[in-house]
């Protein structure tokens, strides 16, 4: 049901952004034939043509979610996403900003003067505030500081100062306390007289009067408790609770184990200074997730697809650099066996399977390993015992796959030695694989360095040197 209900979801997005470059489209033909034509008062007729798409683009955009606004905006070439981003309603900037990429943001952010910067800036929460801080100009950041009243200048400073990638840093201050020694009763009257509770509000945090956090009390107990029991009666008062050093990982691994909504983050003190909910989660894990498919194929940051040649060339050219060394040692392997390739033909048809399969059998094997220190699962006494179950798992695989290789390899050329060779060329390989899917990820930890970036990369460059080594070392000695 809930598949069923994402893909409409997204099926809804794609439908809204064909109609958004439906009309861009037809404003962009209408304007070629105006230009084309001769009549009386051609400028005008131009401009009310003009003004008839924006009115009706803009229509479309202000039914839009923030969200969707920002997934088209990302989808659009420059010249037509700023056309877009200057049609948005003002109020509106703060949010959609913090919903594109930071790729994309930037390009918005570099159109803007700083007075629509620093108006879009004091639409948004301090803790929104801290996620849009590091890409605004500091006169921009200074302005919003000031415009700020006392307490929500005082919340963006101490969000500013917690690490990426901390609790604190996902932690927002818009939450719901209450006193332990006041009844329910009391506690739903306050209730009712808000506008509207903060979003993912699923347990009210009981403090007393220093803000020490004294339990929760869930909004299902509050519904079928008696009224005139007090807080303190009906509250949780061992609860879960986050610090603001901790490390968001860690906070996204309570919130899937314990299937959670809200957390409250106290300090070295136990005083309440904020709450993390399961939304600044998930966006956390997406991010995450995406990042670090971007460093497995050696791109150093989120890119926007219609970026300047020249940002993308950034980008992309540090590993591609790698890539090529690589690449021209694997091409020396085998200029070293060209005499061995000239006598026996079979060899240059038979060497990529080899190669291939073990950069495949490497990439599971980093992907898991990479996977499991994201997650905390390794230590540094298991290292040894997760090689040695590699590269066994790596041998039965190379039993098995590297004999059906050897079968067919005997079956195509009429040569048993040949099939053998494609054997254990292939197991070897296989272990290769193994030893260093292991090894990178390891050895990048271990000096502190992200093990995602640019894996796949160099496990691909070890299959495929290695796996050539070993075929035609392999090959020139017993074949030849």
């Amino acid at each position: 049901m809930a598949e069923l209900a994402n893909r409409l979801e997204l099926e809804d997005l794609r439908d809204n952004l064909r109609e958004v470059q439906e009309l861009l489209h037809r404003q962009e033909i209408e304007q070629e034939l105006l230009a084309r034509q001769e009549m009386p008062r051609h400028a005008l007729v131009e401009q009310l043509v003009h003004q008839q798409h924006l009115v009706a683009l803009q229509a479309k955009l202000e039914g839009l979610h923030p969200a969707d606004i920002a997934f088209i905006l990302e989808s659009l070439p420059l010249q037509a996403r700023l056309l877009v981003w200057d049609l948005v309603k003002a109020d509106r900037d703060g949010e959609i900003l913090l919903e594109v990429s930071d790729a994309v943001r930037e390009s918005l952010i570099e159109s803007m003067d700083p007075q629509e910067l620093v108006a879009a800036a004091e639409t948004l929460e301090a803790d929104e505030l801290a996620d849009l801080a590091p890409d605004l100009p500091d006169d921009v950041i200074q302005d919003v500081i000031r415009a700020l009243p006392l307490e929500e200048r005082e919340q963006l400073r101490a969000a500013m100062s917690y690490d990426e990638g901390s609790v604190g840093a996902l932690m927002e201050f818009d939450m719901v306390t209450v006193r332990e020694d006041v009844t329910l009763e009391a506690v739903t009257r306050y209730l009712r007289r808000l506008d509207e509770l903060p979003d993912h509000t699923d347990q009210l945090f009981v403090v007393d009067r220093e803000q020490h956090l004294k339990g929760t009390l869930p909004l299902s107990r509050l519904i079928v408790s008696d009224l005139e029991l007090d807080v303190a009666k009906v509250m949780i008062p061992e609860t879960l609770t986050l610090a603001p050093e901790e490390r968001a990982e860690d906070a996204a691994q309570a919130f899937e184990r314990y299937d959670l909504v809200s957390v409250p983050v106290v300090d070295d003190l136990g005083q309440l200074i904020g709450r993390v909910t399961v939304s600044a989660v998930l966006d956390y894990v997406r991010e995450s997730s995406a990042e670090q498919a971007l460093a497995e194929a050696g791109l150093r940051e989120e890119e926007d697809i219609f970026a300047p040649v020249w940002d993308s060339f950034r980008n992309r050219w540090s590993w591609l650099a790698i890539n090529l060394v690589t690449a021209f040692i694997a091409s020396r392997v085998i200029g070293a066996f060209e005499g061995s390739i000239e006598k026996l033909v079979a060899l240059a048809a038979l060497m990529p399977i080899v190669a291939g399969i073990g950069g495949n059998s490497g990439n599971q094997t980093i992907t898991m390993i990479v996977r499991a220190l994201a997650l905390g699962q390794l230590q540094s006494q298991y290292w040894r015992t997760l090689i040695i179950k590699e590269l066994s798992v790596a041998l039965l695989n190379g039993l098995i796959w590297g004999g059906l290789l050897g079968l067919l390899a005997w079956w195509l050329y009429a040569s048993l030695q040949l099939g053998l060779v494609m054997t254990f060329a292939t197991m070897l390989n296989l272990m290769l694989a193994a030893f260093m899917g292991v090894a990178i990820p390891w050895v990048r930890a271990r000096f502190g360095r992200d093990p995602a970036v640019g894996s796949s990369v160099l496990i691909t460059a070890c299959t495929d040197s290695g796996g050539f080594f070993i075929f035609l070392g392999l090959a020139t000695i017993f074949l030849l």
